[in-house]
């Protein structure tokens, strides 16, 4: 998913076996490979430190003041756009 556009490298990597069955497990789950679910933890981890994970924003809000035309009943919706 990540390496989709960067050459690949095959990398050893030593790992706790409680973790590696842990992968396995995942990546089986996903129905993808080990090293994909080991890409993307580390792609987000590197994300994660780098401040480049993405806070939920709030949007503002306001009071309009209700309703002026229920948008389901299409011929009042059309007669108040006429009005516009």
């Amino acid at each position: 998913m990540y390496g989709d556009t960067l050459p690949a490298m095959k990398t050893t990597l030593v790992l706790d076996d409680a973790l590696v069955e842990r992968v396995r497990v995942r990546a089986r789950e996903r129905g993808v490979t080990m090293s994909s679910v080991v890409e993307e933890a580390i792609f987000r981890l590197l994300n994660e430190d780098m401040g480049q994970r993405r806070q939920p924003i709030t949007l503002p809000t306001f009071n309009s003041g209700g309703y002026l035309v229920d948008i389901a009943d299409r011929d009042a919706l059309y007669d108040a756009m006429e009005d516009l």
